[in-house]
């Protein structure tokens, strides 16, 4: 193949790569706690025809070398870990972290996730859960019968009971750090997933009736 061609090539396919993510974080600009991502671009190997002093005759060299480039890649994504803005909503179980840290949750498998986002509810147990379902650790249930629900600034979380003045608390949300968090892989929702499955089966069936 033509030199320039590949290398065309390779810069067209960062480029491609480049509005993906652009266009991923501009999809996501309303999605609770989400972090934006940078990507980062390195140049591929070069390759040395000439090294600067090669000998162009018996008495003289050559100042300068000569190396063609073979084109772009992209080398990796950073997550912009900046502070977001805390919003004030009307459920009291929203909650935000102010600083660093994650809220720890417990997957259905036994795997253990984490996420800053803090929309969370109960599920038919009194349990505090996200909205997909998955329980926040440690594992806190509010009673039926409490009537109203405060978290301090430290993620304790306590309930006044009906004909009760007295708040008691009921749990303490774990808050997780990490040393590197921008390392952390981002993973979908299960509903996201099954949707994701869904389509690739689609295309599968119709891939077999052509």
């Amino acid at each position: 193949m033509i030199r320039s061609l590949w290398v065309a090539k390779t810069g067209m396919d960062v480029n491609q790569a480049n509005l993906d993510i652009i266009a991923n974080n501009l999809a996501n600009a309303s999605t609770t706690a989400f972090k934006r991502v940078k990507p980062t671009f390195e140049d591929l190997l070069y390759q040395t025809v000439r090294s600067p002093g090669s000998q162009t005759s018996e008495q003289t060299q050559a100042p300068n070398g000569l190396q063609f480039g073979t084109g772009s890649r992209i080398s990796g994504s950073t997550r912009i870990l900046t502070q977001g803005t805390l919003v004030r909503t009307q459920n009291s179980l929203d909650m935000g972290i102010s600083g660093n840290g994650y809220f720890q949750i417990n997957l259905p498998t036994g795997v253990a996730a984490y996420t800053r986002d803090g929309n969370f509810t109960k599920d038919n147990q009194g349990q505090l859960v996200t909205m997909q379902g998955y329980v926040v650790a440690p594992g806190i249930t509010i009673p039926a019968e409490a009537t109203s629900i405060s978290v301090s600034q430290f993620g304790q979380i306590s309930v006044t009971l009906a004909g009760q003045a007295q708040a008691q608390q009921v749990g303490a949300l774990q808050v997780v750090n990490f040393v590197n968090p921008a390392a952390l892989n981002r993973s979908a929702t299960t509903s996201s997933l099954r949707r994701r499955l869904r389509v690739i089966l689609r295309k599968a069936r119709l891939a077999r009736t052509v």
